[in-house]
């Protein structure tokens, strides 16, 4: 009680809604400094230092919400078209807030060094990574419909932005992306325009009032706008083609950031209306015709669909960039299934499977780039052996693909584990059994990663190859402990989680700082990994202490499959690594999926051919011709012209 009575009179002493103005303040700042003065060679380092005094000042607005303040107001406010334009900072906003300065933190950090000194252009990409957080802080405190929706193309351009920086492949896979974003961007803007004719008004409280005041047809095509739009940055599917291609070509320590949350901003969005707004209960009630499910067992059965075929689709990928992005695709699909079993355990694992993906996915691209900084290559099939070269980023490769697997004692286990109850609990099987599936599609493609890249035989071009420095292993080592701290002690981030969830307006869940204790259940990671460390100081104590006859050979000093191994035998398998399941996937994915992409692809460069010549100068004064004649004719009738 006390230490809640000194909280309540620290915030009276703060204005709070400085706090918000002061975020957005130093992200505008920093993003045009940096365009200005990001050519030298200072500026990652105070971008980095900049990101973390922009923590601390979310570490005082968490404080702030933790004590039972509402949201955190801004005092800048606009007016368009007598409409009232405005900001603020509730739970659920600060929790992306968060999760998206700490991925510029470390993303930064990584290319302030020897990386980011190697780049071309590396002042424009700390620029354009400054832009992209300015514009996720504006999308994820808005205050109503109107200034989401600016926000929502913000976070689109400023993606779009960093994607083409690089050139080459990245900037048709940039292209593809915009073509999905703005077609989601004019479903969102027609679902606002359907809310503002309802109600009159565009603040989050009349998309409520609009919901009751509409039929049921009117309900649905709000509730298919809105979550396709928002689907398509999320990339549920079917809207997910243009994820993996996109983020996987974008320079190391931007892609790093992109795949930790810029996809997270369609899920974020996707709970906000239609999790906050609109309210489980309504979009359960909301019944499919001539069927048994509703529009919330629909989207939770799209989001099982889209856990399952992008982690399979993982699986035939040759290059470890593209196989991480098909997984940020998959693992989406978990976040969003544990939001809308509506449970306090479903939301909480939900909502804890966002701040872990962003640790180990982070983490993970941050490895990958370190070898690809050293070999040269992502190719799957020509690495190997690497453990001996780059043992750091093997370690950090392997704490992030087993937090990715969801396995102990890594913090992905304990969000998989809490929506795995959740669905169990709610009388889920089906999905339930497709969640699993998801997890042994991870389990297998994550093998493949580590394996082709740091296991088996060391090719001889990468003889001489060294452990990335310093300023890279670093960040990526520190990604790598949170998730395996959070893990240990999953209640550290379950106190994060706790005021995003309380801003959704669901119950809250009781935790303690090794899990939760439920009467159906329980899991105590503090527990789980104590013994698992233990199991494994003990095999280390009898195999160095009692066995000690190991004898270490060189591995061009080794035998197997009945041949002698040197250099110039290659004894490494990593072609075509599931040839079975690649048979079966393969041909369904490259006849279904790619081909109708293409076939959309077509029509919409055929329409915008078709569209640049309409509006080709030499045909301006015809245009203005009819302008004139239609407007002419227009007036007349009204009697506007005698």
């Amino acid at each position: 009680m006390s230490l809640l009575l000194r909280r309540r009179f620290f915030w009276e002493e703060i204005d709070l809604m400085s706090l918000l103005d002061i975020l957005l303040l130093v992200a505008a700042l920093l993003a045009s400094g940096l365009f200005v003065l990001g050519r030298g060679s200072f500026a990652g380092w105070l971008a980095t230092v900049v990101y973390g005094l922009m923590l601390a000042v979310l570490a005082i607005a968490g404080l702030a919400l933790d004590s039972g303040v509402a949201f955190i107001p801004s005092a800048m406010s606009f007016e368009i078209l007598g409409r009232n334009l405005g900001w603020r900072l509730d739970g659920l906003g600060w929790f992306f807030a968060l999760l998206t300065v700490g991925a510029a933190f470390f993303a930064s950090w990584y290319g302030s060094g020897e990386w980011g000194r190697k780049q071309k252009r590396m002042g424009l990409q700390h620029a354009l990574l400054a832009l992209n957080v300015l514009a996720m802080l504006l999308l994820l405190s808005s205050g109503d419909l109107l200034s989401l929706f600016i926000g929502w193309e913000l976070v689109s351009w400023a993606a779009f932005a960093i994607m083409t920086q690089g050139g080459g492949p990245a900037v048709a896979a940039a292209y593809r992306y915009m073509i999905y974003a703005l077609a989601g961007a004019m479903a969102v803007f027609a679902a606002i325009m359907l809310v503002q004719n309802v109600t009159g008004g565009l603040g989050f409280a009349d998309l409520q009032t609009a919901i009751s005041a509409m039929s049921t047809a009117q309900v649905w095509v709000l509730f298919i706008l809105f979550a396709a739009g928002f689907g398509v940055k999320m990339a549920l599917m079917p809207f997910h083609l243009w994820q993996a291609p996109a983020y996987s070509e974008t320079p190391g320590a931007s892609s790093a950031f992109l795949n930790a949350v810029s996809a997270r901003m369609g899920l974020f969005a996707l709970i906000l209306v239609l999790v906050k707004l609109t309210g489980l209960e309504a979009l359960g009630s909301l019944a499919i015709p001539f069927t048994f499910m509703s529009a919330k067992s629909a989207l939770m059965w799209v989001a099982a669909i889209t856990m399952v075929v992008p982690t399979f689709i993982a699986l035939m990928q040759t290059d470890a960039r593209m196989l991480l992005t098909w997984h940020g695709i998959g693992q989406g699909g978990y976040m969003l299934l544990g939001v809308l079993v509506g449970t306090s355990l479903g939301t909480a694992g939900g909502l804890m499977h966002v701040f872990n993906y962003a640790t180990y996915q982070a983490a993970l691209f941050l490895a990958v780039t370190a070898v690809i900084h050293r070999a040269g290559t992502s190719d799957l099939d020509e690495l190997g052996g690497l453990i001996t070269r780059m043992p750091w980023t093997y370690v950090t490769l392997l704490m992030g693909i087993i937090g990715l697997a969801g396995l102990p004692p890594m913090n992905g286990f304990v969000s998989k584990w809490m929506i795995y109850k959740s669905l169990l609990d709610g009388g889920q099987p089906l999905l339930l059994i497709m969640a699993f599936a998801a997890t042994l599609g991870t389990i297998l493609s994550v093998y493949k990663l580590i394996h082709n890249i740091f296991l088996g035989q060391l090719r001889r071009e990468h003889q001489h190859l060294k452990e990335a420095p310093v300023s890279m292993v670093l960040p990526m080592l520190i990604l790598a402990g949170i998730g395996f701290v959070t893990g240990f002690m999953p209640g550290l981030a379950l106190n994060i989680t706790d005021i995003a969830q309380r801003a959704i307006g669901g119950d809250m869940l009781p935790h303690h700082l090794g899990g939760v204790t439920l009467a159906t259940g329980s899991l105590n990671m503090l527990w789980v990994v104590g013994v698992l460390i233990g199991a494994i100081g003990a095999g280390a104590l009898i195999f160095y202490l009692l066995g000690n006859r190991r004898y270490e050979v060189h591995q061009f000093d080794n035998y197997a499959g009945g041949h002698f191994l040197s250099a110039d035998i290659r004894y490494h398998f990593s072609h075509e690594f599931y040839p079975g399941l690649a048979r079966v996937i393969g041909p369904w994915y490259r006849g279904s999926i790619v081909r109708a992409e293409q076939g959309i692809g077509i029509l919409v460069n055929v329409a915008g051919d078709l569209w640049q010549a309409v509006f080709r100068v030499a045909y301006t004064p015809l245009y203005m011709l009819l302008v004139v004649v239609l407007g002419l004719v227009f007036t007349g009738s009204w009697g506007i012209v005698p």
